[in-house]
């Protein structure tokens, strides 16, 4: 059994073949050289970068700047390497040590300085000095040291492209023939369906005829039966007037029975009911007796003078219901007739208690004064923050406050005399959650105020700390005032 090998597929006419590509994506590119930078920090390079587009290279704490680094001497985006007309400018300042290899030897930078061109950079003075494209040195910024050179651009990469005999067998592994007897199979048997459940072969409705047909049955339709005229319409009349009477003979000929069961047939009221709503009157003339009088309002003379109208009272005594002013039994008010009562100076013993309203001197009754109880301070101390950086550790700590002091005055409520400080230790979880809060110290403070407080820490939510976790220390210490 032999095996067939692919043959190679020509290149199309005006496109290169592959050995051509790869000559040229390896081919020199010509052109200005660019920067290659190396940046070290103690004694390791730590980043390489070769700056492909002739441009700037700016350096400086600012987040802005092509390299970031500490330094607090140098402006936030300082240009070290500027480009001016198509030529690089290296730019330092008096705080920068180093040195620059031209074609002619090695220079220092502070000797350059004589040479050197005067710009301003910002708000400081720096030093410019040409670089030519053979020039190479070093420029140390505080513990940064930079070391740079000119090279020659990188090649651009070829875009990717698949294999020829990946692009070109797609199309030639389609069996044409197959494809186009299954392309009409499809068209015949999908339009042999279609023309099944068409209506092509459906018969031709003449919509007059359906409406003659529709018009002549409804004229066939059954009449509707006739409904029979009621003939004992006046039987009702006749059954109420017997009724009516019967009321009539009962309340002319057996009074007697009427008055012995009102609650039934007649509507009236027994002696039980009478008596009742009599008594119940009657304690209702006594609650009124200290506002109405026989005059018209007494409410003018009880608040101005103490005396309380007694015609009620002897009207209700004389009725069996109430009591006179005389001695009766229980109020023993003393004095006897009509007239008002006042308490006090009516000579009885049974009002004497409720003090005298008389007019003699001015009645207070006190002034009511509100026991403020103990007040709390909570002082919160700075937080300290370990094991990662938390942004916004001050502001969520100086927050918990008013909890803080919430949980203290609730205990002072219980013991007015407690103080002391607690130490709260919150672990933060990757999404700044509070894993865990453990109370240390809490010297002089109850149960009560330490498990609330720990209550409030776990309920805070911090940012997420750099690193996945971080340790918050919160002291707390509570005063009173």
């Amino acid at each position: 059994m032999t095996q067939q090998h692919p043959h190679p597929t020509p290149s199309r006419p005006g496109q290169p073949g592959q050995m051509t590509a790869v000559m040229r994506a390896v081919a020199p590119v010509t052109g200005p050289k660019v920067l290659r930078i190396g940046l070290v920090q103690g004694g390791k390079v730590i980043e390489e970068r070769v700056i492909k587009q002739r441009t700037h290279v700016t350096v400086g704490p600012s987040e802005k700047s092509m390299f970031v680094i500490p330094s607090k001497s140098i402006p936030p985006n300082f240009r070290v390497f500027e480009l001016v007309g198509g030529e690089y400018f290296l730019n330092f300042l008096d705080g920068m040590t180093g040195r620059v290899a031209f074609k002619g030897g090695v220079s220092e930078l502070s000797a350059l300085k004589s040479s050197a061109k005067r710009v301003a950079v910002g708000n400081v003075q720096a030093y410019q000095v040409q670089l030519s494209e053979e020039a190479r040195g070093k420029l140390v910024v505080g513990e940064t040291t930079f070391l740079f050179q000119f090279v020659a651009p990188p090649p651009v990469q070829p875009k990717p492209q698949l294999p020829v005999s990946v692009r070109s067998g797609i199309a030639n592994d389609i069996d044409w023939t197959t494809t186009i007897i299954a392309a009409f199979s499809f068209l015949f048997h999908f339009g042999a369906v279609g023309s099944i459940y068409s209506d092509w072969m459906d018969p031709v409705v003449d919509d007059e005829i359906d409406v003659a047909q529709l018009l002549e049955s409804v004229k066939q339709l059954p009449p509707p039966p006739v409904e029979q005229p009621k003939e004992d319409v006046e039987a009702p009349a006749a059954t109420a007037a017997p009724a009516a009477e019967a009321p009539k003979a009962a309340g002319g000929g057996n009074k007697g029975a009427a008055a012995a069961s009102p609650g039934k047939g007649s509507g009236g009221m027994n002696d039980a009911r009478a008596s009742a709503l009599t008594n119940e009157l009657a304690q209702l003339d006594m609650q009124m007796l200290g506002a109405l009088n026989s005059s018209g309002n007494a409410t003018a003379s009880v608040l101005s003078s103490g005396d309380v109208p007694t015609g009620l009272l002897e009207n209700a005594a004389a009725s069996g219901a109430g009591v006179g002013k005389g001695g009766v039994a229980g109020l023993n008010m003393g004095g006897a007739g009509g007239g008002t009562v006042r308490p006090g100076a009516a000579g009885g013993g049974g009002l004497a208690t409720i003090g005298n309203t008389g007019t003699s001197g001015p009645a207070t009754a006190g002034s009511a004064q509100t026991v403020k109880g103990p007040v709390g301070n909570a002082q919160v101390g700075g937080a300290a923050v370990s094991g990662g950086s938390v942004s916004n550790a001050p502001s969520v700590v100086a927050g918990m406050t008013a909890g803080f002091r919430r949980c203290y005055n609730k205990g002072l409520q219980e013991d007015p005399s407690m103080k002391g400080s607690v130490r709260i230790t919150a672990k933060i979880g990757p999404n700044g959650e509070v894993l865990s809060a453990t109370p240390s110290g809490g010297s002089g403070l109850s149960g009560t105020v330490v498990s609330c407080v720990v209550a409030r820490v776990q309920s805070a939510q911090f940012a997420p700390p750099e690193g996945g976790g971080a340790t918050v220390v919160i002291p707390v210490t509570f005063v009173s005032q």
